[in-house]
């Protein structure tokens, strides 16, 4: 027995309540859910012929409904239309490196300003990263001085970079 072109509209007319709240879970947005609604109505009404009498018609809907919106998910992630992270005009974001590289200019000129004994003792145990026991051995010098050492020099360059740095004046006194 051969189903009617009107009993199939009906048959799907019944399960369409269903069917919009599906769709609404699925995408969360309610123009997102009239089209998919829209497309799985569509897709059934079409492939009627393979739908099998007798079996469930609400899990045959549903079905097409979810296998649609995966496929466009699917699309979407590929695709990513309008997505401003595959745009070919957006700059790449650099981190500016003017800053640090005139500080580390000023950081130089600290350090060739230093005494010879506190710049060496620097050198050794700062910038090349030698141990405190290594240098204090080389200098035949006890662990505790080269410590204070690099501690005061660190001091003194702190000192010297900071006033080097002056804030900007915001308004002109006269």
């Amino acid at each position: 027995m051969t189903v009617q072109h009107s009993d199939r509209h009906h048959a799907v007319i019944e399960h369409m309540p269903a069917l919009h709240r599906f769709a609404r879970s699925l995408c969360h947005d309610p123009a997102d859910a009239e089209d998919l609604l829209q497309e799985t109505l569509f897709k059934a009404l079409k492939c009627w012929h393979q739908f099998e009498p007798g079996t469930n018609l609400r899990s045959w809907l549903f079905t097409i409904m979810k296998n649609s919106f995966c496929t466009a998910w699917i699309h979407a992630q590929r695709e990513r239309t309008g997505d401003s992270e595959d745009c070919a005009s957006r700059s790449i974001p650099v981190p500016p490196t003017q800053e640090w590289h005139v500080r580390g200019r000023e950081l130089e000129q600290a350090v060739a300003r230093l005494p010879s004994h506190a710049r060496t003792i620097f050198q050794d145990v700062v910038l090349e990263g030698r141990s405190y026991q290594d240098v204090a051995r080389e200098l035949d010098c006890p662990l505790g001085t080269i410590k204070s050492r690099v501690n005061r020099t660190k001091q003194i360059l702190s000192k010297q970079l900071d006033s080097e740095i002056e804030p900007p004046r915001l308004c002109r006194r006269q």
